[in-house]
């Protein structure tokens, strides 16, 4: 696991400016981010749809902020029925439950699907989460209600760890996203998770914000 921004202090920034200018930055950012990068929501939109006539946007249901479900939008890189067929599947439903809860050469991804996922252009969509305020810029990556049930049942420490977790908004990028993403195990990412939680601050997020680009551009553990 990497260490550059990974040595915290343990108490984070809990002054009243703390939310206000996060909630400022996420507004500015996301409203900027899709301005600059409208002709990538057209043009993958359209190449998505193209594929097989379907919706280009897929949504989900996550587990927010103090435990709120809310639903998230992404670029669609998998065939229409891919809940579907995780549920009918053992073999890929057991994979995706099993350590970092992705499955490299996973079937239900599309040619298309590959290429946004390793650039994270899938992510792009997740801008309107953010200003509507469901989802930040910098923050733990959202779990599915079911792999947090999972993940929390597992000992009372997960399920302390998740309540720290929650206690922030999810962001479209973090600790987890600047550290090799897949690479690393579920278990090793909730405790980056929970070191962001902790260590909360604008210029933790700023730090991560300027890491992302690069992340995003090597694409290292995206699948």
């Amino acid at each position: 696991m990497k260490t550059e921004i990974h040595d915290l202090e343990s108490k984070g920034d809990s002054s009243m400016f703390f939310a206000p200018i996060k909630r400022a930055m996420d507004i500015l950012g996301s409203v900027v981010f899709m301005i600059l990068f409208s002709p990538f929501y057209i043009v993958f939109g359209i190449l998505i749809w193209l594929q097989d006539f379907h919706s280009p946007i897929y949504v989900q249901k996550r587990v927010g902020q103090f435990n709120k479900i809310f639903t998230i939008h992404k670029f669609r890189s998998m065939v229409i029925n891919a809940d579907q067929v995780m549920m009918q599947d053992a073999k890929i439903y057991n994979q995706l439950r099993s350590d970092n809860n992705k499955i490299q050469n996973d079937p239900r991804i599309t040619k298309l699907g590959k290429f946004i996922r390793k650039y994270s252009i899938d992510e792009f969509p997740q801008m309107f989460d953010v200003l509507v305020g469901s989802m930040s810029l910098v923050g733990p990556r959202p779990l599915r209600p079911d792999e947090a049930q999972l993940y929390r049942d597992q000992s009372e420490e997960h399920s302390r760890q998740l309540d720290k977790v929650f206690e922030m908004k999810p962001g479209i990028t973090g600790l987890w996203q600047v550290s090799g993403r897949s690479n690393i195990s579920f278990k090793d990412r909730m405790i980056l998770e929970e070191k962001y939680s902790r260590a909360r601050s604008i210029m933790l997020d700023l730090t991560i914000l300027i890491k992302t680009p690069l992340a995003a551009i090597q694409g290292e553990g995206a699948y």
